[in-house]
C-alpha cells in the first residue's frame, strides 16, 4: 500500500478497486531518453525475440501462429512480417494497469472471444497455442517507431478487460469477433507512460514491433522481472 496513490484500504469501495489501484507516479519512472521504449506493465518476461516465419515462441517446444493471435486480420499481420515480440506475464500480485510503451495513435481494435485458461509459466509449458485459444483484445497503434500491437490476453478470473477509451469490451451480437476502426474518427493519441487499460487479475500482454525499426534492450530475456516504465526496447535510427 505504501506505493499506492490511495494508501487507506478502507477508501476502496470493493476488492476490484483495491486490486487495480493506481500507483504514485514517482514509484514507476518512465524512461525518457531519445528513442527509448518503456515496459508497459509490471511482471516478468515470458518470452521475447523475433517472429520467425509467422510464428511466435510460447515456451520451449511450443510456438503459435501470428495470424491466429491477431484474429486473421491480414492488414495488420502484414505489418509484422519482420516482427519482434515481447510477452509479459502479470501475476496476481503485480500492478495491473497497462501503460503505453511510447506515444501512439489508436488505429484499430479487435475483441476475440475464447477460453480463460491460466497463463502462468506452468500453463505455457503444457497448453499448446495457449495465447491463441484464450480471450484477447488486439490493439494497433501508429507510433514514431512504426506500427505497434498490444494484445491483452484474458485468463482465469479475468472476466473483462478495460481500455481508457472503451470500458466494456464484448464480442458482437453473436458472441463472435468484433472490430473497431478508429482511423476515420477524432484521433485517440496516448503519451508514453499514459494508462491505456487494465486487467482484473493476473494475465499476459504481448507487444509487437517492426524489428527493422525497434530492437529489444539487451537485458530482456525469459523469466526476467520487469517494472512498468523501465527500458524495454530502443527505437532504431
Amino acid at each position: 500500500m505504501r506505493l499506492a496513490q490511495e494508501a487507506r484500504p478502507e477508501a476502496y469501495p470493493d476488492f476490484n478497486s483495491f486490486f487495480t489501484r493506481a500507483l504514485r507516479a514517482e514509484v514507476r519512472p518512465v524512461v525518457s531518453g531519445h528513442g527509448e521504449i518503456a515496459c508497459p506493465v509490471d511482471g516478468a518476461i515470458s518470452q521475447c525475440g523475433p517472429i520467425r516465419e509467422g510464428r511466435i515462441l510460447q515456451a520451449k517446444g511450443y510456438d503459435y501462429r501470428l495470424d491466429e493471435l491477431l484474429g486473421r486480420q491480414h492488414d495488420i499481420i502484414a505489418q509484422f512480417t519482420h516482427g519482434l515480440f515481447a510477452t509479459i506475464y502479470l501475476s496476481p500480485r503485480d500492478y495491473h494497469r497497462i501503460h503505453m510503451p511510447l506515444q501512439g495513435t489508436l488505429q484499430q481494435m479487435c475483441y476475440i472471444p475464447g477460453r480463460l485458461y491460466s497463463v502462468n509459466t506452468c500453463s505455457t509449458l503444457q497448453i499448446p497455442d495457449l495465447f491463441t485459444r484464450n480471450e484477447r483484445l488486439v490493439t494497433l497503434f501508429d507510433t514514431t517507431a512504426g506500427p505497434m500491437v498490444m494484445v491483452l490476453v484474458g485468463a482465469i478470473f479475468v472476466s473483462s478487460m478495460e481500455t481508457v477509451w472503451q470500458k466494456t469490451l464484448r464480442g458482437g451480437a453473436d458472441g463472435g469477433i468484433h472490430h473497431w476502426d478508429y482511423r476515420q474518427q477524432p484521433p485517440i493519441t496516448l503519451d508514453k507512460g499514459a494508462e491505456m487499460g487494465r486487467f482484473n487479475m493476473g494475465s499476459t500482454i504481448i507487444v509487437l514491433f517492426d524489428a527493422r525499426r525497434v530492437s529489444l534492450a539487451p537485458e530482456m530475456a525469459a523469466s526476467k522481472p520487469v517494472q512498468m516504465g523501465q527500458l524495454l526496447a530502443q527505437q532504431l535510427n
